[in-house]
């Protein structure tokens, strides 16, 4: 853990901001990098159904524009000496968090909870608690 880069993922909202602090503090101690990963949903479509004018491809495509322009003022905003690497991936949050976090250049995750409990904790995916369970490496998990 002492030698591999600290994974920050992110969905750009607060709670995951907050995170980002522990993400550098912990990248800062270790005296390494943060990799920063932001997951676009893989839209689905059925040509037959689709209402919208646009293929579910040419949606990820904008999906991932809009989240590489965030990614950059995210970055100018970041005033670290930190080696910072940036990565979007398009699919399923969990599944390719995991796949970064499991790589050999990966000691550590810090990942926000969002908090949910009761109807909503049931009703949402609870990336963090899957990512926490599964993951090979230590996980930091922040509220």
């Amino acid at each position: 853990m002492r030698t591999r880069n600290i994974l920050w993922p992110t969905d750009f909202s607060d709670t995951a901001s907050h995170a980002l602090r522990y993400a550098i503090e912990m990248a800062n101690l270790y005296n390494v990098g943060i990799r920063i990963l932001n997951v676009v949903d893989q839209p689905l479509g059925d040509e037959n159904y689709m209402v919208l004018a646009i293929t579910p491809e040419e949606l990820a495509k904008t999906m991932e524009d809009a989240a590489a322009r965030q990614m950059h003022e995210l970055l100018a905003q970041l005033k670290t000496d930190l080696k910072v690497e940036t990565v979007i991936r398009r699919g399923d949050a969990v599944t390719e968090i995991l796949a970064e976090a499991n790589s050999d250049e990966i000691g550590m995750v810090v990942i926000a909870s969002h908090g949910r409990t009761g109807l909503a904790h049931f009703l949402h995916d609870n990336v963090a608690e899957e990512v926490a369970n599964k993951a090979k490496c230590p996980v930091l998990v922040v509220k």
